[in-house]
């Protein structure tokens, strides 16, 4: 016979049970028994300095893990905070379970203090929301949880905690510890795809979306190995790819190389494996024709409502990138001499795109930076950024070569890269992590470098100053050139800034400062954070502002 329980102390046993050993969050009285039934269970919780970082790195923690991040938040401020976080957890496909204290069930429908309905606010940006009223039901909700956050297409869930329910005992049997539902392709299909790769003649990959894994990745490169297959990645998936393969073949995403977009449009056979093909991977809908591709599309998804949602499939593949891909490498492999020049010629493309030889503008050049970094971060870095154009040097001339060293948001988001990197080095302590923002994104979540420093976290933050929101200005000249309106930021001295913190801090202001600054970062054993000033003029690698606004003017 089982014990009565309050209700804060059966969700943190459910926790346990379910293999959760970290939780990020920020403190709130509306789940104080929450809190209380914490302090001796063994689950380390990451107190941070604001709900969206909190979200962030629950988000992180999920791609690296591929279990659930756990975010625990209190109700309306704290929840509209967090909000920003489940949004990267959706579009990006990453498992996470929100956890909102909530007003007391007789106070509900009053608009209580700081109430709101949570089924309404977050309805179409998570997979599930319920709200626990019984603490009775609360192994019942947590079984189904953690399944959702994991089977088919991953996301987040969020369950809202009344503060009454969590002190409210109980006496119930907890669940057992959920087991992920995979969906494997079936041979036929296989076997389908097969015979139409034995017919093509210019055939291409992508791959991305959530729910991957090392083994799927090693999987995947198997089988495009053994077919001579060209691969490129979707918007922020590099690492899905050893990029030093000789199957790689590029980035599909923002800044997508004219040729690699060419490739794709002549493509007769696209295989897309875990991609939903969404704005970004398909240069705002333009790579494929819509309803109808003029390429052939095998689409593999583990969520059937999309397969066909935007794109006519000419065949579609119900299962998860896992399970497909250690079917695929189990094909017997066809003949590649058709497109094996190709191949070498579209790694030959990617090669030459990545090389940093363009130059901008001033005595900062990114990317000779980020090709600096190539050459001595170890394989297993794990590099993490936000939005803005300073990610286009990222991740057009870095390579990356072990799964899970990308941590970026498919959505679009500013702000992540510091909340990224604190969860990675919490994850994987004993690794190298990099975090880039630039000067806007930055001041989102920048107040997690406290969260580093009070949890040990030494992580390398690289703030890219140009004074401006770049992305915006860029779009700005493009539309309305001359006029500058809301763009521009006068900033603080970051460097110095970290110090206050009792980080480590440089600033960089010319290219060959760099190298040395890093290593100090690394020599000081503790969180640091380099200030890098550039040119406003360098906005793009291929592109100034002034040649941006210039070539505006002159249609």
């Amino acid at each position: 016979m089982s014990e009565p329980r309050m209700g804060g102390q059966i969700l943190v046993d459910a926790l346990k049970i379910h293999g959760v050993d970290t939780a990020f969050g920020v403190p709130g009285e509306s789940y104080l028994a929450v809190l209380d039934a914490l302090y001796e269970s063994g689950i380390d919780y990451v107190t941070c300095r604001q709900e969206g970082g909190a979200a962030m790195m629950a988000d992180a923690y999920g791609k690296l893990t591929g279990k659930p991040g756990i975010c625990m938040v209190t109700r309306g401020p704290g929840a509209t905070n967090a909000s920003a976080g489940v949004h990267i957890a959706y579009q990006d496909s990453t498992p996470m379970i929100l956890l909102i204290g909530q007003v007391a069930r007789d106070m509900v429908d009053r608009e209580a203090f700081q109430e709101i309905d949570y089924r309404r606010m977050f309805g179409e940006m998570a997979k599930w929301v319920a709200q626990i009223d019984d603490p009775a039901r609360i192994p019942e909700y947590l079984n189904r949880a953690f399944h959702t956050a994991t089977s088919g297409r991953p996301g987040p869930v969020v369950l809202a905690l009344p503060e009454d329910m969590l002190t409210e005992e109980a006496d119930v049997v907890d669940a057992p510890a959920y087991k992920r539902i995979d969906t494997a392709p079936s041979a036929e299909a296989m076997e389908e795809l097969r015979g139409r790769l034995a017919e093509a003649a210019r055939p291409m990959v992508i791959v991305g979306g959530g729910g991957w894994s090392a083994e799927a990745r090693d999987d995947m490169m198997a089988f495009a190995a053994a077919n001579g297959l060209p691969v490129g990645a979707s918007f922020r998936c590099q690492d899905y790819f050893d990029n030093n393969h000789p199957c790689y073949v590029g980035h599909v995403g923002i800044g997508i190389n004219p040729k690699l977009a060419d490739r794709i449009r002549n493509a007769d056979l696209l295989l897309v494996v875990g991609a939903r093909l969404g704005e970004m991977t398909s240069s705002g809908y333009s790579l494929f024709d819509i309803p109808v591709p003029k390429q052939k599309l095998v689409h593999v998804y583990p969520d059937a409502s999309e397969l066909n949602r935007v794109y006519a499939t000419t065949q579609a593949i119900n299962a998860d990138s896992r399970s497909f891909a250690k079917a695929a490498r189990a094909l017997a492999p066809v003949d590649d001499e058709r497109w094996k020049v190709s191949r070498i010629e579209g790694r030959g493309d990617f090669v030459e795109h990545s090389e940093p030889t363009l130059k901008s503008p001033g005595d900062v050049q990114m990317g000779e930076i980020i090709g600096w970094l190539r050459g001595h971060l170890p394989e297993d870095a794990i590099l993490c950024n936000g939005a803005g154009n300073y990610a286009i040097w990222l991740h057009r001339y870095y390579r990356y070569r072990t799964y899970r060293t990308c941590l970026a948001p498919t959505s679009g988001s500013m702000g992540y890269g510091v909340p990224a990197a604190v969860a990675a080095k919490k994850v994987h302590p004993d690794r190298t992590v990099v975090a880039f923002s630039g000067d806007g994104c930055y001041m989102m979540h920048g107040q997690e470098l406290a969260t580093a420093i009070q949890h040990d976290l030494p992580a390398i933050f690289i703030v890219v100053n140009n004074g401006m929101y770049g992305t915006i200005r860029m779009h700005q000249e493009r539309e309305y050139p001359g006029r500058v309106s809301g763009t521009k930021l006068n900033n603080p001295d970051f460097h110095e800034l970290a110090k206050a913190y009792g980080a480590h801090g440089e600033l960089v202001t010319k290219t060959e400062e760099f190298a040395d600054a890093f290593k100090r970062c690394q020599a000081s054993g503790k969180p640091a954070l380099i200030e890098i000033r550039v040119d406003p003029e360098a906005l793009t690698p291929h592109a100034s502002l002034s040649q941006i606004r210039d070539g505006a003017l002159k249609k």
